[in-house]
């Protein structure tokens, strides 16, 4: 089975080249991996549980220790720099065709690298999405087909019904 990673470039697609496999093989699975910061960058890892269960700090403790270890080793940002892992939230970034997919009929923004039929920035309901583009139908009305490989950001808008939806998906807890 060939897992589909989220595009990075530069330093963030050395660290994510560097850390997936290790995030992987503990059932995870990468989301984002963002740098920033000069001084004392961030190196800012978000992560998916595989098995779909609710993420939690526990997960993102164990990724934390894993991905540290990998980091320390590899050694790519030669300064000193902090890890921070955490889950993608209800209001996700749209990295991956499966994230697209898994929800279609919801609200999305994105902003473009550069200008597409003469802007950057869409909302729009998600329509689904392949490897190359991903669709939606803006909130003026046509429909659009987005480069996905030209995207530099694309989200979940928090809506109601976004937050009634992932409530619903999430098991039962027992106290």
């Amino acid at each position: 089975m060939t897992i589909e990673r989220p595009r990075h470039e530069g330093l963030d697609a050395r660290i994510a080249d560097l850390v997936a496999p290790t995030i992987e093989h503990m059932g995870y699975e990468l989301v984002r991996v963002q740098v920033s910061g000069k001084e004392r960058p961030t190196v800012q890892i978000m992560a998916d549980r595989a098995d779909g269960a609710a993420f939690t700090v526990e997960d993102c403790t164990e990724i934390s220790h894993a991905i540290g270890a990998v980091l320390d080793v590899a050694d790519p940002i030669k300064a000193e720099w902090m890890l921070e892992v955490s889950s993608p939230g209800i209001d996700r970034p749209l990295t991956r065709t499966k994230d697209w997919e898994r929800y279609a009929g919801h609200i999305a923004t994105v902003e473009m690298l550069v200008p597409f039929e003469g802007r950057k920035r869409f909302r729009g309901v998600i329509l689904g999405a392949d490897l190359e583009a991903a669709r939606l139908r803006l909130d003026e009305g046509p429909e659009i087909t987005l480069p996905r490989d030209q995207m530099r950001r694309a989200k979940l808008v928090l809506t109601d019904e976004l937050i009634a939806a992932t409530a619903a998906s999430q098991p039962e807890t027992r106290n």
